[in-house]
C-alpha cells in the first residue's frame, strides 16, 4: 500500500486549500482513510477520516465546520477541503489508512508522506 499526499502550501488566514491523497497497492474495500497533522514541537493529531465503503466521516472538534473530507473511489483519491484556515492550522498533514472497524494502530496502518500547510496571519 502506498499513499501520497499533495496540495499543501502557503495561504493567508481565512483562506482555503484542498489536500489530496492518492492511494494505491490494493483494493480498499472495508478500509478507512484518515488525515492527521503534526505541528513543530507537538504530537501528531487526528484531523478527519472517511470510510471507503460508506463514506462515513469523522472530524476533530477543532476542524468541524471548516474542513470537509471526501473520497473518489473510482480514482482511489481522498481529499481534505480546508476552509477558514487559521495560523494554528499550520502543520505537516499526513494521510493514513488501515482496515476499518479498529482503533487506529501503528502496526496496522500505513502512512503517506506529508504535505506542509502554512497559514500566515
Amino acid at each position: 500500500v502506498q499513499l501520497q499526499a499533495s496540495g499543501g502550501g502557503l495561504v493567508q488566514a481565512g483562506g482555503s486549500l484542498r489536500l489530496s491523497c492518492a492511494a494505491s497497492g490494493r483494493t480498499f474495500t472495508n478500509w478507512i482513510m484518515g488525515w492527521f497533522r503534526q505541528a513543530p514541537g507537538k504530537e501528531r493529531e487526528f484531523v478527519a477520516s472517511i470510510t471507503w465503503n460508506m463514506g462515513t466521516t469523522a472530524y476533530a472538534d477543532f476542524v468541524k465546520g471548516r474542513f470537509t473530507v471526501s473520497r473518489d473511489r473510482s480514482k482511489n483519491m481522498v481529499y481534505l477541503q480546508m476552509n477558514s484556515l487559521k495560523p494554528e492550522d499550520t502543520a505537516g498533514y499526513y494521510c493514513r489508512t488501515q482496515e476499518s472497524g479498529r482503533k487506529w494502530s501503528e502496526t496496522l496502518s500505513v502512512w503517506g508522506r506529508g504535505t506542509q500547510v502554512t497559514v500566515s496571519s
